[in-house]
């Protein structure tokens, strides 16, 4: 594996807000990430390079309660806001919670974000900004 969760960890403290997360994504795919997948009630992050090895982070924060009831419009007027730098990244995270979204896994190669509800199915997929 090429990279380390300190070299991911460095590229992170550098956004701010959603509007710095394309520059993120392009550090940590030159870091050698191939997709990641974070999970919301404990922010806990896998990266994974091609041949599947992985590094994560641990638990992030006290476990956030993930709602049975997955409320998607809500979730993207949330997703919306956070994308334009109006919301942090914790904030983003009670978001998802609160909606029912329990985990999302970006895909550097394809440059998808896929969002998950309790049950694994996936909800909505965006396009990563380049």
């Amino acid at each position: 594996m090429k990279f380390t969760i300190d070299e991911i960890k460095a590229e992170h403290q550098k956004v701010k807000s959603g509007a710095d997360f394309p520059n993120y994504i392009q550090a940590i795919k030159n870091l050698g990430v191939s997709h990641y997948k974070a999970l919301v009630a404990d922010g806990n992050t896998k990266y994974f390079d091609l041949e599947n090895n992985f590094a994560e982070t641990g638990a992030k924060y006290d476990t956030l309660r993930i709602s049975e009831n997955l409320n998607l419009e809500q979730f993207k007027s949330r997703l919306k806001l956070h994308q334009q730098g109006g919301t942090d990244y914790m904030t983003f995270c009670k978001d998802c919670a609160e909606n029912g979204v329990e985990s999302w896994k970006m895909d550097l190669n394809v440059m998808t974000c896929t969002y998950f509800d309790k049950n694994g199915n996936d909800i909505l997929v965006e396009i990563i900004p380049s």
